[in-house]
């Protein structure tokens, strides 16, 4: 093993482990806004993977689309709908760890089969695409796959309207109810203020 190979190895390592300890991070974290960076960081480590395959448009795309777009917006719902709520216990909160529990172990089983019995081919370097990669991904990208392409674009509007209208009810709700307070303040100021009657004839 030469050193570019040994080197691509160690990157690739690396990379994969900090994305299998974000994701855990993810899902076991209770703090959300940190599991929100964490799913950045996440997210630049599938970049990096991407980089490593030479796919340096994916890469670019995986930056700009879930960690531009996608996670900075989930970052801003969470501070902007922050809501300080108590929360309730949650009923039988064991049996539906077990059960998820169980549904995630399966599925990293059939993972994990699909992984090692499929025989993986691996392309000669005359046969790849190289630079001509990025007009192959825009070519697919507004012909066959045009309409999820819209579709993904509608959703990401679709967050962000939704993330907007619940920070704005915050906001009406927090006017409503100082506007509420200041009149109540002022109808007691005014019963205690002595009412003059005219009584001249």
């Amino acid at each position: 093993m030469d050193i570019a190979l040994s080197t691509q190895f160690i990157c690739f390592v690396i990379l994969s482990s900090v994305i299998i300890i974000g994701s855990l991070g993810v899902v076991l974290i209770a703090n959300i806004v940190y599991s929100a960076f964490l799913l950045g960081g996440v997210f630049l480590s599938v970049a990096g993977i991407y980089l490593l395959l030479n796919a340096s448009f994916v890469a670019a795309a995986q930056i700009l689309v879930y960690v531009g777009a996608v996670n900075v917006l989930i970052i801003f719902a969470i501070m902007l709908v922050n809501k300080k709520e108590d929360l309730k216990p949650i009923k039988n909160i064991n049996s539906r760890r077990i059960i998820s529990s169980f549904i995630c172990l399966t599925l990293l089983g059939l993972l994990i089969r699909v992984d090692l019995s499929s025989s993986w081919l691996i392309s000669e370097v005359n046969l790849s695409i190289g630079d001509n990669s990025t007009e192959r991904i825009g070519e697919h990208l507004f012909s066959d796959y045009l309409l999820p392409f819209e579709v993904a674009s509608i959703l990401l509007l679709m967050a962000m309207i939704g993330a907007i209208v619940l920070a704005r009810k915050d906001i009406f709700s927090t006017e409503k109810s100082t506007i509420i307070i200041s009149n109540k303040n002022e109808l007691q100021e005014n019963k205690k203020d002595p009412v003059l009657l005219d009584k001249s004839p």
